[in-house]
């Protein structure tokens, strides 16, 4: 896949959140072309270890068994993420109802706090087919690299603290590889659509 446009960057903290916009073209890739793929410099996605919610690890390849729809956050988010990630899960079902099975993935990029159990209970509640994954730090951190994602975590007042991260979400399939990133401004039913234009041409 031929990806030729350079990624530029605006973040902007604030509320625990940090904001990145990625300037992009569309993909040379005429498989999906007619869904409007952004184009990316370089590439994005790649394998990773890490812990479910049972506490068994594993890896992407087990993980990323159809099209997938991955996103990374922290359970402890007191706004965005819960949204985020009930948008997803809202744009799952559609996609179900249309006969389109996508997996729902959450990682999380605070392993202190979001134990195997918390991000089983976070993704339960979200979506009966939702994957929660956890990790070490340092398969956290692998993760979050191979998908260019930032966070950083503020220092703790009380003991207790917020964690700024990019807010995209990531179409990977297991023949693929990474598809197509998602802006957190769609709604479940833009994208729904989206996503089903890209299974579609799969």
């Amino acid at each position: 896949m031929l990806r030729i446009v350079a990624i530029g960057a605006v973040v902007i903290a604030g509320a625990g959140l940090l904001s990145m916009a990625i300037y992009s073209g569309r993909s040379d890739d005429a498989q999906f072309a007619s869904c409007g793929a952004a184009s990316v410099a370089g590439d994005l996605g790649g394998p990773f270890t890490l812990i479910n919610g049972a506490g068994q690890t594993v890896t992407s390849a087990e993980v990323i068994t159809e099209p997938t729809l991955i996103y990374f956050g922290y359970t402890y988010c007191p706004d965005v993420c819960p949204l985020d990630v009930d948008r997803n899960a809202a744009a799952i079902e559609i996609l179900e109802e249309r006969g389109q099975s996508v997996t729902p993935v959450f990682i999380t990029v605070d392993p202190a706090r979001d134990t195997p159990e918390v991000v089983r209970d976070f993704a339960d509640a979200m979506h009966p087919r939702m994957i929660g994954l956890t990790g070490s730090d340092a398969q956290v951190a692998e993760a979050s690299k191979a998908y260019r994602t930032y966070f950083k975590a503020h220092p703790p007042v009380d003991g207790e603290y917020l964690v700024d991260h990019s807010t995209f979400s990531y179409l990977v399939t297991p023949e693929q590889g990474f598809v197509e990133f998602f802006r957190r401004e769609l709604t479940p039913e833009q994208l729904a659509d989206k996503i089903g234009c890209f299974v579609d041409a799969i």
